[in-house]
């Protein structure tokens, strides 16, 4: 018997020692306090690369919305092959005249023509009839041969043609639409940076929650180790004195259950340590298999400033109301836009012909012109819609009163816990006096035989109790100041706070 109960302590050894090499291979806990968790967190995590992201992008927009001041210039190419070229035929015109050089050059008879000759044109600056008919029926028959040796089926457009030109079109007056278009692409970049804002607020409530929870965590297992500790010598000192008489074997059994449930509590902690030590994990980023041990603890102000400091910073800084703003700005802008509508679009076009095969010669090298379109009657749809903005903005107005009124319920809302945290703390404060004296009391009473062991178990739970209770209302209080700060846009200022708290 004795040979089987080394052989178990042996190995029981032998597999603590594994646990330890294993554990010891896993590294070391690594300790980050509050600041360093939140840079890493901010640094880190992927909705605020997502975020910022989506900041650049909107930064583009931005650039790309100013280019609508700017020309438009493209370069045009174009191959074209028509059914048959384009020409005009004036044989009939040729027809028409050609009989009359013909006839004039034939018997025509003409008189009164000047004297080209300038050595005799002073003496004689008509020359005679007969001399004048040759002379001009020479012409008509000369006439005559060119019109009808001419091309009289002109080709104005090969069927096939190439062309390769330059374009532009410069709106210089759009009734506000280009300003409008601008604005509105500032306001949803501005929008998207306070979604940014409101982001790095909303992980760092999380990192809060995550954070100190874990400290919670690690607190309550440090507690819940006590009471185990407690319990296994207070069932010793049982089994002491039960073997000496002076308790019943009931008082043994019942320390032994209080032992029991100790431990199962403990082991419950540490199965909850670890869940918020993953919880912690991911909102940091980190990998899975690294082990947090926090360094900043739990803390709490034995003052604050006024809750209508809170209000009015809500009004200047908060995020959500800052980004209702932006809507109901957005909302303005789109009215506009849609109510230039109403006006005439002006632009200035041309174009410049860079280069062309078989493109029919009577086209001019470049065009440049100035045009005008304005939509005088559309079903009234232009109207409909105007009117529909308008009511988006009063929808952003009332929007912007609710929320509002929300962010002031809010911060009353977490105001009121934190007083109610700080008075429970201080009430906890005297509550843990009493508990460790009666713990004490009761400890020593058993010991002497005029307590049993139900009281003391009672007396250990009860301190047990007082300490987590302490720390979870430091655990709320730094919660709902979070919260309270994030509902005032103010959640940069959380580790100001701590600092504070860290002084006193």
């Amino acid at each position: 018997m004795q040979i089987y109960k080394n052989w178990k302590v042996a190995l029981f050894c032998l597999l603590m020692i594994s646990a330890n090499a294993n554990g010891a291979s896993n590294g070391d806990p690594r300790r980050i306090t509050f600041e360093e968790a939140l840079q890493m967190t901010l640094q880190n995590n992927f909705l605020i690369k997502q975020s910022d992201h989506h900041l650049l992008q909107m930064e583009q927009e931005v650039k790309a919305a100013k280019g609508l001041y700017f020309p438009k210039v493209s370069l045009n190419a174009g191959y074209t092959l028509m059914e048959d070229k384009i020409h005009f035929d004036l044989t009939p015109v040729r027809d028409a005249i050609l009989p009359l050089y013909q006839t004039l050059g034939t018997y025509g008879v003409f008189s009164g023509v000047p004297n080209p000759d300038p050595a005799t044109n002073g003496v004689m600056p008509i020359l005679p009839d007969n001399i004048s008919t040759q002379a001009v029926r020479k012409k008509m028959l000369e006439g005559a041969n060119t019109v009808n040796s001419a091309n009289w089926d002109l080709t104005i457009q090969e069927k096939q043609f190439a062309t390769l030109s330059a374009g532009f079109m410069w709106p210089v007056f759009t009734g506000g639409k280009i300003i409008a278009a601008n604005k509105a692409a500032q306001i949803r970049y501005e929008t998207v940076g306070l979604e940014n804002l409101q982001k790095s607020y909303e992980l760092t409530n999380e990192l809060v929650e995550r954070y100190f929870g874990k400290v919670l965590a690690v607190q309550a297992v440090r507690v819940r180790e006590d009471v185990r500790a407690t319990m296994e010598h207070h069932y010793h000192d049982a089994e002491k004195l039960q073997q000496q008489g002076q308790i019943a074997n009931v008082e043994l059994l019942n320390s032994k259950l209080t032992l029991s449930d100790a431990e199962r509590e403990y082991q419950k902690s540490v199965r909850q340590n670890d869940i918020l030590n993953e919880a912690l994990l991911n909102t940091l980023a980190e990998k899975a298999d690294m082990f947090i041990e926090p360094v900043t603890n739990l803390f709490y102000l034995d003052s604050l400033e006024n809750v209508d400091y809170f209000y009015s910073r809500a009004l200047e800084k908060s995020p959500l109301l800052a980004q209702v703003n932006k809507k109901k700005e957005l909302a303005g802008e789109g009215y506009k836009a849609e109510k230039s509508g109403l006006y005439p679009t002006i632009a200035v076009t041309g174009m410049y012909d860079i280069a062309n095969k078989d493109l029919s010669p009577y086209l001019p090298g470049y065009v440049v012109g100035i045009g005008m379109k304005w939509n005088l009657f559309e079903g009234m749809s232009q109207q409909r819609k105007i009117q529909a903005l308008g009511f988006q903005k009063m929808q952003a107005e009332d929007y912007y009163q609710k929320a509002s009124s929300d962010i002031h319920s809010a911060i009353n809302k977490h105001y009121q816990e934190l007083n109610m945290y700080r008075e429970q703390l201080r009430m906890l404060d005297t509550a843990m006096d009493l508990a460790n004296e009666y713990f004490r009391v009761r400890n020593k009473a058993f010991s002497e035989g005029m307590a049993t062991s139900t009281q003391v178990a009672d007396a250990s739970l009860l301190l047990a109790k007082a300490r987590i209770d302490r720390l979870q209302a430091m655990f709320g209080y730094d919660v709902s100041l979070s919260k309270l700060l994030y509902y005032a846009g103010i959640t940069d200022q959380f580790v100001n706070y701590m600092q504070r708290a860290k002084a006193n």
